[in-house]
């Protein structure tokens, strides 16, 4: 299985506009052969917690049906951030298409003190299955807790997914711990980062990926857009790199 770390720089409050920059993305993916292709927190949207509650959608919102089909016509699974509304309030969450299935919600059950303003709190945790394999995603904040990692090896998962929306020094914490988490967990760990300023921080790219000794196996680097695809079968990182960031 290909696991592909999308790192964008997204349009930072308009939708459509980031509707056309993951499609551009996810074309380059499948070109790598990709088998599942994610995205950073909030990619759909950027990261502006301020303006969330009317950037929220719902996850069956037809314009997405797009990815749906792309899904279904390239045999690829697809997760961008995104969000969303709910009963108990608006959430920060990961919608995924995948072939033929319901299209499928993973929502942040951990949050900051500052996202408290703006955001409710996730119930439950999403395992997803591709090619075989059993991926746990994280979203940004939550990634760097204990207690989230333990809990998605109590349910079982191949790989730990870190969808993410860091600055550099989030990015330094996160380098360490997710080295600490694969090691301890003996399974790879793949972080999607964006680029770009958002909600008053520069995202800090550097998407990466390590294996299951907790080794970097490869980053992108930290002003650039581009991909970063793990293959789980020869154990190695491919890496696409296109200079964006002053466009």
């Amino acid at each position: 299985m290909r696991i592909c770390a999308a790192q964008i720089k997204p349009s930072n409050g308009s939708i459509q506009t980031n509707i056309e920059i993951h499609k551009d993305w996810i074309n380059l993916a499948i070109s790598g052969k990709a088998d599942f292709i994610a995205f950073p927190e909030l990619s759909l949207t950027g990261y502006e917690p301020k303006l969330a509650k009317n950037l929220a959608i719902d996850k069956n919102n037809p314009g997405l049906d797009q990815f749906q089909m792309i899904s279904e016509r390239h045999d690829v699974s697809i997760a961008l951030g995104a969000p969303t509304r709910s009963e108990f309030g608006i959430l920060i969450s990961m919608v995924v298409f995948q072939p033929y299935q319901d299209r499928t919600v993973y929502s942040k059950q951990m949050l900051p003190t500052d996202e408290l303003p703006y955001f409710a709190k996730g119930k439950e945790q999403l395992i997803l299955t591709v090619e075989n394999e059993k991926i746990a995603p994280a979203i940004c904040y939550e990634s760097l807790q204990n207690e989230h990692s333990e809990n998605v090896m109590k349910l079982g998962t191949d790989i730990y997914l870190a969808s993410v929306a860091k600055s550099q020094s989030g990015i330094e914490k996160a380098f360490m711990h997710y080295s600490r988490i694969a090691h301890k967990y003996s399974i790879p760990v793949v972080m999607a980062n964006s680029i770009g300023f958002s909600h008053n921080s520069l995202g800090a790219g550097q998407s990466a990926c390590w294996n299951e000794k907790g080794k970097l196996l490869g980053k992108l680097a930290n002003d650039k857009e581009g991909l970063l695809i793990y293959d789980t079968e020869t154990k190695t990182v491919t890496i696409d790199e296109k200079d964006t960031a002053n466009n």
